[in-house]
């Protein structure tokens, strides 16, 4: 018979939202796919890849974590630009830990110092997260330590590779312990809160990211026009032809029987100028069926199932400096 005076006290929860902030191309979307295990948010080497606060979520015993990644902070040149500031403001303000990342293999400059400022006035302990420590040498990775303990006062410098792996758990570790104890905030069993097209149609952007370059990754926008179940008639889908040979791509590879039926998903690449389509589109449309391909891959790993993707190109002219165009694409 146990005496109740002798049971162990109940383990402490605790749960909240940390917010990840840096300039574009800290390792701020890598990081939160690696804390979460999976991945939640598009990662590319194109500057401002990340246009939303996306949640990520880490449930362990001891506590949930609730990742938010913002887009990075920049000097906006654009509408855009300023409403995406803005959305990395109002997250920080209402977090309850902040971790500025800055990576191990670029000098510390104008916009790491101008965050730290901005950091300064805020609330929430600040855990200085040293990034990408696998893109240098340890002298280095040292030398950025020293340098980011000079920025501000932070509750914790922690150097981390996303990518290895190295320190990602120890960085867990730190954000739960400085956490409000309470119940999870959203289920275990859950990795992000983000609808299945907004996921989509970021998957689709980064396939489009790829192999381009100067100003035409800000112009790229995707919205899902529509998700349909398809009747599972038995036929294969590269029997059927484009909507339009030029702008559309549905071809899939391997069909089996006895497969769920099709999703047929209709989606549109928009960009800001007309001179920008024949980049998307390629030569005879190739890189077109190219980015669909490579999308639709990722589209059916995240929903365990078969897909039927069709992409279409169009001009929404200077989207990013109308505000009505912008509400329109979400932003």
């Amino acid at each position: 018979m146990v005496n109740d005076d002798d049971a162990a006290p109940p383990a402490v929860h605790r749960s909240g939202f940390v917010a990840f902030v840096g300039r574009p191309n800290a390792g701020k979307s890598t990081l939160t796919n690696a804390l979460v295990g999976s991945k939640i948010v598009i990662t590319s080497d194109k500057p401002q890849t990340t246009r939303r606060a996306v949640r990520g979520l880490l449930s362990r015993p001891d506590g949930q974590l609730v990742l938010v990644d913002t887009p990075g902070l920049h000097r906006p040149r654009t509408l855009l630009g300023e409403r995406l500031n803005d959305v990395v403001r109002n997250t920080l303000a209402d977090v309850d830990v902040i971790g500025f990342c800055v990576p191990a293999d670029q000098k510390i400059g104008p916009g790491d110092r101008y965050i730290a400022e901005e950091l300064k006035q805020l609330r929430a302990p600040v855990v200085a997260i040293v990034t990408k420590t696998d893109a240098t040498s340890r002298q280095r990775v040292a030398e950025q330590l020293m340098a980011m303990s000079k920025l501000g006062e932070f509750a914790d410098v922690v150097p981390v590779s996303a990518v290895s792996g190295d320190q990602v758990g120890l960085l867990a570790d730190l954000i739960i312990a400085k956490l409000p104890e309470g119940p999870a905030l959203y289920p275990e069993d859950i990795a992000t809160d983000e609808s299945d097209e907004a996921r989509i149609a970021e998957l689709i952007r980064e396939a489009a990211l790829a192999d381009v370059r100067d100003e035409l990754p800000h112009s790229i926008a995707v919205t899902v026009e529509e998700m349909n179940e398809r009747v599972d008639t038995g036929d294969d889908p590269t029997d059927e032809p484009a909507r339009n040979t030029t702008e559309s791509t549905g071809k899939h590879t391997g069909r089996a029987a006895g497969k769920p039926a099709l999703l047929d998903i209709f989606a549109t690449i928009h960009l800001e100028r007309s001179s920008q389509k024949p980049i998307i589109l390629g030569r005879g449309g190739q890189r077109l069926r190219d980015i669909g391909t490579v999308a639709r891959g990722d589209i059916e790993a995240l929903l365990g199932r078969r897909v039927f993707l069709n992409l279409h190109v169009a001009v929404l002219a200077e989207w990013q400096r109308d505000p009505k165009k912008l509400d329109r694409l979400g932003f």
